[in-house]
């Protein structure tokens, strides 16, 4: 027990990730503006701020933390889905990395720094991969995926 108390977000972060990729496989995209949009992308926002406090529990090593939840998401999730899911992730979370670990803002602004260069390279990524690219879509999903990231950092600003 105390492994997962020590780990506690990181194992956070794994587990959004695999359930929200097993979510699109079995929730079905809905008409919304003209496109069909995948309602799980409200959840994605929670996981790019998720990696941003794993990223703090251990550092670098988030990357592992990341390949993990996608080997697992291609075993438990559709496989179509789970491997655009899991390329969209890898880009976008090498972005989010990359901007939360080389921007030095007090945390709760790098949260949201990393969170709006990601979330549009995610949403474009994984529409482009499951055939549903458009403007609108990836403008939708973006949106979404920055209510759930802006959800968490207004709890977290001081």
């Amino acid at each position: 027990m105390h492994y997962i108390k020590d780990y506690k977000y990181t194992i956070g972060y794994i587990v959004l990730i695999v359930l929200v990729n097993i979510g699109f496989t079995v929730i079905p995209l809905v008409p919304l503006l003209g496109e069909m949009f995948p309602p799980m992308s409200l959840a994605v926002g929670l996981i790019f701020v998720a990696r941003d406090y794993a990223q703090k529990e251990i550092g670098h090593k988030i990357l592992v933390a990341m390949l993990f939840a996608g080997l697992l998401s291609w075993l438990m999730a559709d496989p179509y889905v789970a491997l655009a899911s899991v390329v969209a992730f890898l880009v976008s979370e090498l972005i989010d990395w990359l901007v939360y670990s080389w921007t030095w803002k007090p945390f709760h602004q790098r949260v949201l720094i990393s969170s709006v260069a990601a979330t549009p390279v995610d949403s474009t990524v994984f529409l482009y991969m499951i055939d549903h690219l458009s403007y609108v879509a990836v403008i939708l999903m973006t949106i979404a995926k920055m209510l759930g990231a802006l959800v968490v950092w207004f709890l977290i600003k001081k």
